[in-house]
Formats: structure tokens, C-alpha cells, sequence
């Protein structure tokens, strides 16, 4: 009998670095961690790179997790069962403490560099690092093919980026070959800048602000390789590691020509969302054969009642009373009560109808947007409580505020998770 031709995804594991404090997103990480974060209605950020290791038929997958990780633990035990895997491998890895090892992360490296133990253990080839908080829609076959076709010890998925973009990227500087001959961190110099600018464009539909070439934060390692370099001193791939491998040679790019977003900020976060109430320029959430997987809620259809709807996404087990919703995402088991209208806004939706007994710190009592309320420009997180007749629209248009439950962020009201405003209340 004639053996099977392995595939490149069958000798790769996937790790997720799902660590991340996320200060900047701060305060929709006050209780949880950034990759645990929701997105789009009803999924969470780490939906992403673990649905697209699953959709390009990657087996092994590791989660390494650290800030406020309660939540995201449960939403993939809930979630990720072993049978979508067949033969495969799923852990998700928090800190411990050992007799060789401290308990914290210092940064992507040292987090894959402490769990070395865990990861040699798994019969792969390759392994593809991945972050836990963006954005994007890839077949990882065409990345891996490409590794192994160059005989590479690393890949860095890249794309082109303005300036802007730049400065908060790694830069990459490559060859007719795509060999990458130079690597450098969120330059800031604007000498450093121009060392990494490129004049003639990849392609004939690039953009002409697109002058850089910026890294993904997408990594696939020859298994040996990493190995090799995580016994280098350094806590961090792209400030530390990836710099001194691309010195050492064998380092490719490969440019990637789709949608790609960092949840970075709120600003971000905000943007992203938004944009799917138009479906264009954002994650593609309507291919079938290529779906985003996430917790299975079996909840009703949402029940529209005497509202007006324009360009929004309505989730499951939604209870819609308002007068008017505008360019909104509103997520699961919502309820928004009679007169409100909702604008250019978020509503993350709630993970039961009504709170458990015995919560701690106690929650509302009921999770709602009030009677007459005027909601404009603002992310509503869980189980929240918003009385009758309020008005959020910022309209002293303040870039940041700091209050007792609700913040401004980037011009963005925030009201954050659990908090109660009374009837009246204005910002």
C-alpha cells in the first residue's frame, strides 16, 4: 500500500500567545484579558486565530494565557471540544510555579520559552505563533507550503503599511527573494523610517501610502530553530529574537493580501466592530467553509418590536424595543427598552438574563437600556444596568474622562462591565 503524502499542516502546532494585559484597551480589560474580549456580537478575539488553525486543518493548538484569564478559560473549555481536533492536541497553559521555572511571563518569548515543556512534547515539524488579539481571515496552508518550499527557519506573514502604522509594527526590509535582510521593532527615528521605506509597490493595487513593510505577529519556526533561538537571552520575538534570527539568515517574508487588524486600542476595537455594520474592509464572517467558531448560546431569534434598523447587527436572544438603531452591533440576550435610540454603538449583550444569586461583587438587577435613551458613539459592556432617559453622546467632546463606571477613551464612551447609571444621567 502506497503511504500518504504528509501535508505541511499535519507536522505544525498552533500556539496562541493569549497573555496579553491589554492597557491600552483598558477599560474593556478592567475584568478580563484582551483576547477574551467580545467582538462582532457574539464571538471573543481569540475566536479568531483558533478558528483559522481549525479551518486550515492545524491539529495541535496551544493557548498560553496569564491576565485575567477566568473568562477565556471558560469560553474555550465551552467552546473548543477535543472531536473538532480528530487526533489532535488542545492545552490551555497558565503560569505555574515549579521547582526550575518563576510564575510570570515576561513577554511572548519567555511565555513559549517557559512552556517549552509542554510544546516538545507534540510530534510536529513547525510551530506558528500567533496573537490572541487580532483580527484577520488566512489559510495557514499557504504560509506553511511557503516554509517549506523556501526551506525556511522562519516566516514572517507580513503586509504593506502607511507610515502611521508603522511606528506601533516591526519593519521588515527584504530581497527580490523575499529574504528578509533586515528587521527592526516600532521604529520611531524617522531616519530608521526611511531605511525600511520602499519605493517601487509589491503589487499593482497597492496603495500609494503603503511605503513599509510591516510584520503580522504571525510567526512559523522550523522546530529546531526555535528551540535554538529561545536559548538566547530576550522576552520579547519582536524586539529581541526576531532581529538576531533574521541576522543569522533563512528568515522569509510572506505578504499577505487580505484583511489584517491589531486590536490595539479602543480606538481600534471601536473601528473594527463598526465596520462590520457594512461588511466591507473587516473580518469576513459569512463564509461557510472557512467559519468562526464560538460558544454555542441556544438562544431564540432576536425579537424586533416597532424599531427602526439601519446597517446593524442584531445577535441572538435580543429583545429590540427602541425606536430607532443606527450603525450598532448589539450582542447577545440585549434588551433595549421603548423610546431609546442607539448610534455608532456597541452593546456587548449579556452572558445570562438575569444575574446569578450570590454574586460577587453583586450584579444589577436586571441588564438593560432604559426608556428615552440617547446612546451615541459608545461601547456598553455586559451586564450593565442604563435607567430611564439617559443621554450618552459626550457632548463636552472629551478625548478621555475617568468616572464611576463610565470612561471616554479616544472620544468613545465606555460604560464598563456591571456598572449601574441612574435615570437622568448625562455625559
Amino acid at each position: 500500500m502506497k503511504k500518504k503524502e504528509s501535508k505541511a499542516v499535519d507536522k505544525v502546532a498552533s500556539i496562541v500567545l493569549a497573555g496579553g494585559q491589554g492597557t491600552r484597551l483598558y477599560p474593556l480589560t478592567l475584568a478580563r484579558c484582551k483576547p477574551a474580549v467580545s467582538f462582532g456580537g457574539r464571538y471573543r478575539l481569540i475566536d479568531i486565530p483558533l478558528s483559522n488553525s481549525i479551518n486550515s486543518g492545524i491539529n495541535h493548538l496551544f493557548v498560553i494565557s496569564q491576565y485575567l484569564a477566568s473568562s477565556l478559560q471558560q469560553h474555550i473549555l465551552a467552546t473548543y471540544q477535543l472531536d473538532m481536533l480528530r487526533a489532535g492536541t488542545f492545552k490551555l497553559i497558565c503560569p505555574e510555579e515549579s521547582s526550575e521555572r518563576k510564575v510570570w511571563f515576561n513577554g511572548t518569548a519567555d511565555a513559549v520559552r517557559q512552556n517549552m515543556g509542554h510544546l516538545v512534547k507534540c510530534p510536529v515539524d513547525y510551530f506558528l505563533i500567533l496573537s490572541g488579539d487580532q483580527l484577520y481571515n488566512m489559510d495557514f496552508t499557504d504560509i506553511l507550503n511557503f516554509a517549506k518550499s523556501q526551506d525556511a527557519d522562519l516566516v514572517i506573514a507580513s503586509l504593506p503599511v502607511c507610515e502611521e502604522d508603522a511606528k506601533r509594527m516591526g519593519l521588515l526590509k527584504i530581497n527580490h527573494q523575499g529574504l528578509v535582510t533586515d528587521f527592526c521593532e516600532k521604529p520611531q527615528d524617522p531616519k530608521v523610517l526611511k531605511k525600511f521605506e520602499f519605493h517601487e509597490k509589491q503589487d499593482k493595487t497597492q496603495n500609494e501610502s503603503t511605503n513599509y513593510l510591516g510584520s503580522m505577529g504571525i510567526y512559523v519556526f522550523k522546530r529546531s530553530t526555535l528551540m535554538t533561538l529561545l536559548q538566547e537571552p530576550g522576552d520579547d520575538f519582536g524586539k529581541d529574537l526576531i532581529p538576531l534570527q533574521v541576522k543569522r539568515g533563512k528568515s522569509f517574508a510572506f505578504v499577505f493580501e487580505g484583511y489584517w487588524e491589531d486590536i490595539g486600542t479602543v480606538k481600534s476595537y471601536y473601528h473594527a466592530n463598526l465596520a462590520l455594520t457594512k461588511n466591507k474592509n473587516c473580518l469576513d464572517m459569512y463564509d461557510e467553509n472557512h467559519p468562526i467558531f464560538t460558544c454555542h448560546h441556544n438562544l431564540p431569534s432576536p425579537a424586533v418590536r416597532n424599531a427602526v434598523i439601519h446597517d446593524s447587527l442584531i445577535s441572538q436572544g435580543s429583545i429590540i424595543e427602541a425606536s430607532e438603531i443606527t450603525n450598532s452591533i448589539i450582542g447577545i440576550r440585549s434588551l433595549i427598552k421603548k423610546g431609546s435610540v442607539v448610534k455608532n454603538s456597541i452593546v456587548l449583550g449579556n452572558h445570562f438574563y438575569h444575574p446569578p444569586y450570590l454574586q460577587s461583587p453583586p450584579l444589577p438587577e436586571h441588564f438593560h437600556i432604559g426608556e428615552n435613551c440617547l446612546i451615541e458613539k459608545a461601547i456598553i459592556d455586559e451586564h450593565t444596568l442604563i435607567g430611564n432617559n439617559v443621554q450618552l453622546t459626550n457632548k463636552h467632546h472629551l478625548e478621555k474622562y475617568d468616572g464611576d463606571g463610565i470612561y471616554i477613551r479616544d472620544g468613545i464612551i465606555i460604560v464598563t462591565a456591571g456598572a449601574r447609571l441612574p435615570n437622568g444621567f448625562v455625559l
